[in-house]
């Protein structure tokens, strides 16, 4: 992001280092709107830190990337399927759960196909999620807890790709988050009955492979992922939409 400011009470050098430490975020789809304010303000706090463009992706892409040995500080997954799959690997541990989400219905503006709920995705021309994917695992799961079969239209690698054939109206529906749709005048969207039982759970942790480049990087990607987890990150966060851990 390469912003900066002036320091806070709370934002002591990392270990006193004059040089900012450059840290890499990975990060899920759905994070994108919430991470990059939250990138922002964390550079303004803590001036001796830069965070490089954050990389989003469908998580289960993202932890393939750091399985596979990309260079990556920092990972907040949109499900602990895939967090898990890293910690595995001995690449994670202790990650921590910041925000959760659910799904809602995406109909392009004026919802055009008359969509009401899930029932009706079955006839509708619908976009899904990749199961391998968060969205798309919740989306299976919401679909069969309602008892519905769906024969999507594509399959996506993240829910990003999902809200964009929506809004361009080359689908009549899609299942995405509900922070996805905020703000967003393309689409309109319909919480679905069941909603509130299919719950993503989304961890953030400080990769293993951070401590051995140096503890001045080390501790930077602990500050960030701190920063998240404290007021001012989950107040971004809720702002977009996103529920707390409680």
């Amino acid at each position: 992001m390469g912003c900066s400011g002036s320091p806070t009470a709370d934002s002591a050098p990392v270990d006193g280092q004059t040089e900012p430490v450059t840290i890499t975020v990975s990060a899920a789809a759905s994070l994108q709107r919430s991470f990059d304010e939250i990138a922002s303000a964390f550079e303004t706090a803590h001036p001796e830190v830069d965070v490089a463009p954050i990389g989003y992706d469908g998580s289960s892409t993202l932890a393939t990337q750091i399985i596979e040995g990309a260079p990556v500080d920092v990972f907040a997954s949109a499900d602990e399927r895939n967090m898990q799959l890293v910690v595995d690997e001995g690449l994670a541990a202790g990650a921590e759960v910041f925000a959760t989400n659910t799904l809602v219905i995406a109909v392009p503006a004026g919802n055009p196909a008359k969509v009401t709920g899930l029932a009706d995705l079955a006839s509708a021309v619908t976009v899904l999620c990749a199961p391998e994917v968060p969205c798309g695992a919740a989306s299976a799961q919401l679909l069969a807890n309602a008892g519905i079969a769906v024969t999507p239209a594509s399959l996506e690698q993240n829910v990003t790709a999902v809200l964009q054939k929506v809004a361009a109206g080359e689908a009549d529906a899609g299942l995405v988050y509900r922070t996805d749709v905020v703000g967003d005048d393309a689409v309109e969207s319909i919480t679905p009955e069941g909603a509130d039982a299919v719950v993503n759970r989304y961890p953030i942790v400080a990769l293993e492979s951070t401590a051995r480049t140096g503890p001045e990087q080390a501790a930077a990607a602990q500050a960030f992922v701190d920063f998240v987890l404290g007021a001012e990150g989950q107040a971004v966060l809720a702002a977009h939409g996103f529920g707390t851990t409680d």
